[in-house]
């Protein structure tokens, strides 16, 4: 188990790559504490946890609230005594219009939930992992972070602005053992992207054509790089972003 007895905060975890990172750090001997705002997913994922005799916890959290950010932190280290590992995956998806007809209050709700999250509930831990010298933070970028992709005005800046946060923090924790690293994924399989492609405005076919392992990802093969970043094996990896996109980014063809 490469993450035997590690207190693991999983946040987005009621579901889609969330809820399979937080069931593999399980699976690997963590202690898991999962945080959403859907409050009926993630008590099921934390009852699955504890089905696998592990310690779990689970929270109703808006990560863009300062408040319940702070009360979970801290009732966090007070059941555990300490977090070691935290994966910043809540997200919302994009509007998906062209940007002139882009409702500005759901522009800055996006930004919002994917930086100011990030922002928040990283601040918020590292205080935490501080205290002992030790932590492991994964954040969830994207591909659309790297390259343009149209009419993603508040998604595309929000997960580029998370990997700037994530170079920072690598930085300045760097003293206190605390390693920072992100995630770029490209198309994965989740409930948000077969959503969006049943509503026709994805397009399957086309995608897999483009990308060239011809393809989408799946969770699991997500979860398998958190499960690396958040492990020993990783332990001289910190400010990176690891792209998980069956070479989307890497091609330039058309």
């Amino acid at each position: 188990m490469r993450l035997k007895d590690k207190v693991a905060v999983v946040t987005g975890g009621g579901q889609g790559i969330g809820r399979t990172i937080a069931m593999r750090f399980a699976e690997e001997g963590a202690w898991v504490v999962v945080c959403d705002i859907n409050a009926e997913g993630v008590n099921r994922v934390s009852q699955d946890i504890v089905a696998l005799g592990r310690r779990s916890l689970w929270f109703k959290v808006d990560v863009t609230d300062i408040s319940e950010v702070d009360a979970m932190a801290a009732t966090t280290a007070e059941s555990f005594g300490r977090i070691d590992i935290l994966v910043n995956n809540a997200g919302i998806p994009d509007q998906l219009i062209p940007t002139t007809e882009q409702d500005i209050d759901t522009w800055q709700k996006i930004i919002n939930v994917h930086l100011r999250g990030t922002y928040l509930c990283s601040k918020r831990i590292g205080k935490e992992m501080m205290k002992n010298n030790f932590g492991r933070i994964v954040n969830m970028s994207s591909i659309i972070g790297l390259t343009a992709f149209p009419m993603r005005t508040a998604y595309g800046p929000a997960k580029s602005a998370v990997i700037m946060l994530t170079k920072t923090l690598a930085i300045e924790w760097a003293p206190f053992n605390i390693n920072v690293n992100a995630i770029a994924p490209g198309y994965i399989r989740t409930e948000m992207v077969e959503g969006v492609i049943r509503a026709g405005k994805l397009n399957e076919e086309k995608l897999c054509n483009r990308i060239p392992l011809k393809r989408l990802g799946t969770k699991e093969e997500i979860a398998n790089v958190a499960e690396f970043l958040c492990s020993d094996a990783a332990s001289y990896i910190t400010g990176a972003t690891i792209v998980v996109d069956g070479g989307w980014v890497a091609y330039g063809g058309i």
